[in-house]
């Protein structure tokens, strides 16, 4: 067991915990490996609600209804798609947090404009009462981690772990 992914997947934990909030993954380039770890923590079916494998623009259509048009004009691996994605989470699930991954993980598939270690984040924070959303904030960046595909992949479900942290301390 990876001991640093581990103790930040705790502390996700205890903040859903503390908080009452449910989280939900859509993951591209990660593969599930933040649903994961969070999954790895004893009780997370108290907080964890779903993660979604969204690999290809067919299934972050069909499963998380982001628009094809938005694919087409952008790219799987961009802004307008993680914040498609983060907000089809809360929309298709119990989950008020979300947490969204599509990058280039290498070795290839890289450009000029997106290089491999490309990653594209989003997290939607809904307001839900009584399972009806009031509204919903999404925030999104983008980073480009180097290393090989494990070590961007790595580095990147820290990041996602991460920013749902930094969700709570906006609040």
């Amino acid at each position: 067991m990876d001991k640093e992914l581990y103790q930040l997947a705790e502390k996700v934990a205890a903040k859903l915990i503390k908080t009452s909030h449910w989280l939900g993954t859509a993951e591209s380039c990660t593969g599930g490996w933040v649903a994961k770890c969070l999954t790895d923590v004893p009780g997370s079916s108290q907080w964890f609600d779903r993660g979604y494998v969204v690999y290809n623009g067919q299934a972050k259509h069909q499963m998380l209804g982001v628009p094809t048009t938005i694919i087409e004009k952008n790219g799987e691996v961009s802004e307008a798609v993680v914040r498609a994605l983060a907000e089809g989470v809360l929309a298709k699930s119990n989950a008020s947090i979300s947490i969204a991954i599509s990058g280039i993980a290498g070795p290839g598939g890289g450009t000029d404009e997106k290089p491999v270690g490309t990653v594209w984040f989003a997290w939607s924070y809904a307001d839900k009462v009584a399972g009806v959303v009031r509204s919903v904030k999404t925030t999104a960046n983008t980073q480009c981690f180097k290393g090989d595909r494990e070590a961007v992949r790595r580095q990147a479900v820290i990041h996602a772990m991460q920013g749902v942290l930094a969700l709570f301390n906006e609040q």
